[in-house]
């Protein structure tokens, strides 16, 4: 098991991750802040790894509440659900939820511990890989609104973080593809040394390999790790993170949540910021050759739907990092050097929503 920190003063926490962790007695229950436990997880998590989270918490009173699984279920009609459950089994503020599956289980349950009694303690126990890499790190909680994706949230930030990488063994090729997508955005942004070995070992990524799959997961979380130590809350480096969101997050509202996953919306999404970012003389050609084809090789999608180039445009001044009427991005200078960008040509993002999105 190896153990990373994200230090944040009294809001700091450990990140345990490893093979086999599931089950073991002695690492969940010492984050527990009170005597009742709600594990909230989906239909799908349920059966595989419920009860050895329950064998985890056995010195509390434990809950549980299964909620349907899927992207376009995370929204203020299923949050309600968990505070119904809160209330019914007469939860106080020190009790503590967690949150056992992906993403979409990961912010729902953050939110509702953000603002259930005003606050209460919670845990992430992610499932899939792009939630052990990405969402479950780092505090970012929230659901949709019809009109844009994760309108509604806030930070709060988990009292733990355990990644079992033997969960991944049962996730499909497409899931597995989607986590990809964000393990490849931490080599872009600020790791170039890291997008290599991702180019030199996506094969083995592809197969599962153990070992690989361990490094590309300790790698990503200390690097999330890192940046949200210095910006929690993302008044400035923070926002790198969203390299290709803006333009993802208009993918999935605009397609209707659910219809493409969130990694397949990001691939694409950065594969527009790749390519606004030749238009604009930063990023050099064979630089944008080489993520297509890593984001090609992971088998996720380069373009886009489809969508009118309008409908983008409209979705995207909806953006939380939109200021002023301005549709901010995050575009490249080189691999590994990311940037955020207020001042670009208008025609030519419009020329790459035409091409790629």
């Amino acid at each position: 098991m190896q153990t990373l920190n994200v230090n944040l003063g009294e809001r700091s926490y450990p990140i345990y991750i490893g093979a086999g962790l599931l089950g073991k007695q002695d690492l969940l229950g010492k984050h527990v802040k009170g005597s009742q436990v709600l594990i909230v997880t989906n239909e799908t998590v349920a059966p595989l790894y419920l009860v050895k989270t329950q064998k985890m918490l056995t010195d509390f009173q434990v809950e549980t509440l299964i909620l349907p699984d899927g992207e376009e279920y995370k929204n203020l009609a299923t949050l309600n659900k968990i505070y119904s459950k809160l209330l019914e089994i007469k939860f106080n503020r020190n009790c503590t939820l967690a949150a056992l599956g992906g993403g979409v289980i990961g912010d729902i349950t953050g939110f509702g511990a953000a603002s259930y009694q005003r606050g209460v303690n919670f845990m992430q126990i992610p499932t899939t890989l792009l939630a052990q890499v990405d969402s479950s790190v780092g505090g970012k909680t929230g659901v949709n609104h019809e009109l844009g994706k994760n309108m509604i949230g806030a930070f709060h930030q988990p009292q733990c973080v355990l990644i079992d990488t033997n969960t991944l063994a049962t996730l499909d090729e497409r899931q597995f593809a989607a986590g990809l997508a964000e393990i490849i955005k931490y080599g872009l942004i600020n790791d170039a040394d890291f997008f290599s070995y991702l180019a030199t070992n996506m094969d083995l990524l592809l197969a599962k390999d153990r070992a690989v799959i361990a490094s590309a997961v300790q790698t990503s979380c200390h690097n999330k790790a890192q940046v949200v130590a210095l910006d929690e809350k993302e008044s400035g480096i923070r926002a790198l993170l969203n390299l290709g969101h803006t333009f993802a997050h208009a993918i999935e509202s605009g397609m209707g949540y659910g219809k493409w996953l969130h990694g397949e919306a990001v691939a694409s999404g950065m594969l527009m910021a790749a390519d606004l970012s030749v238009k604009m003389g930063w990023l050099k050609e064979n630089e944008f050759t080489q993520i297509k084809d890593l984001i090609t090789r992971a088998n996720l999608p380069v373009r886009g739907p489809g969508m009118e180039v309008e409908k983008y445009l409209k979705i995207m001044a909806l953006d939380k990092k939109s200021a002023n009427g301005i549709i901010r991005l995050i575009l490249l200078k080189a691999i590994g050097q990311a940037t955020v960008v207020s001042e670009y040509s208008n025609n030519l993002l419009r020329e790459t929503l035409k091409e790629f999105g």
